[in-house]
């Protein structure tokens, strides 16, 4: 496996597959890189080097005790462009992947980085506040430390079903996506998902979006259940100056896999724009 071991003495798992263009993924809570599998092989054919890591705390990589926060992920995304030393690079992040994305951006600049993709993201708060009215109440998140606390098992397998839509109505339900779903999300350290409820769902991100100066992308679903697009992607993509927004009707938040073919066309003419 490729790994590299961070300042702080944490081994994480990461993809580098192909040759040419460098396009970076940030996977999602509690998944793992293989999130990406719709998209990575998809580029790979298309000419394109892409490098797909494990969060501190998920999947393959290593699972420390503490410092599950945007900032140490961001952190750690620099480290490994630097381990890597690429320049270009455009970024892709899905859900606290976007956010990872963004921290990186407001913590590091944009001098490694061409071009950026925030895909069903964070940004730039997922918590309801004063300044946040359309927000989700802290009892939501509460919620969820709940169900990860006590079974996380039976909590993945629920999540798996409004991640991918498949509550709806006439939804073609995939109990392979179901699965791997699970997979990635047991693959991660208790503790480590736990404490990422936090990261994911306090960290205000205004600051960061305004420090983005390269061509950025949103695409999100209109009918994501986990991360709404209203106090998402609708109002991040106005405080990124010249940002793009794509709205997917009827998509969840899992439309990386759902969608996969719309989101790739997508990313692809983007990429080449």
């Amino acid at each position: 496996m490729s790994t590299f071991t961070t300042k702080d003495g944490v081994s994480l798992f990461y993809k580098d597959w192909g040759t040419g263009p460098v396009v970076t993924f940030s996977h999602g809570w509690p998944l793992s890189s293989d999130a990406w599998d719709g998209q990575t092989l998809f580029l790979v054919n298309q000419g394109y080097r892409i490098i797909a890591h494990d969060r501190r705390g998920h999947g393959r990589s290593d699972q420390p005790g503490g410092d599950n926060t945007l900032d140490r992920y961001a952190d750690d995304l620099a480290e490994l462009f630097d381990h890597l030393d690429v320049k270009d690079v455009v970024m892709v992040g899905h859900s606290t992947g976007g956010g990872e994305v963004a921290r990186y951006i407001g913590r590091h600049g944009t001098s490694r980085v061409a071009k950026a993709v925030l895909i069903g993201a964070i940004p730039p708060l997922m918590l309801k506040t004063p300044a946040n009215p359309g927000g989700l109440p802290m009892e939501a998140f509460d919620g969820i430390r709940a169900g990860v606390a006590a079974d996380r098992s039976q909590f993945f397998r629920d999540l798996s079903m409004p991640f991918y839509g498949y509550n709806r109505d006439g939804a073609k339900i995939s109990q392979g996506v179901r699965d791997f779903f699970w997979l990635q999300g047991m693959m991660s350290s208790h503790k480590a998902a736990y404490e990422c409820i936090k990261a994911f769902s306090e960290t205000d991100q205004d600051e960061d979006l305004k420090r983005f100066d390269i061509p950025t992308l949103f695409i999100h679903g209109d009918d994501d259940q986990i991360v709404p697009i209203g106090a998402a992607a609708m109002l991040a993509s106005k405080i990124v100056k010249g940002a793009t927004l794509k709205v997917y009707p009827g998509a969840p938040h899992g439309l990386a896999t759902t969608v996969a073919d719309q989101l790739n066309a997508d990313l692809l003419a983007f990429i080449k724009s």
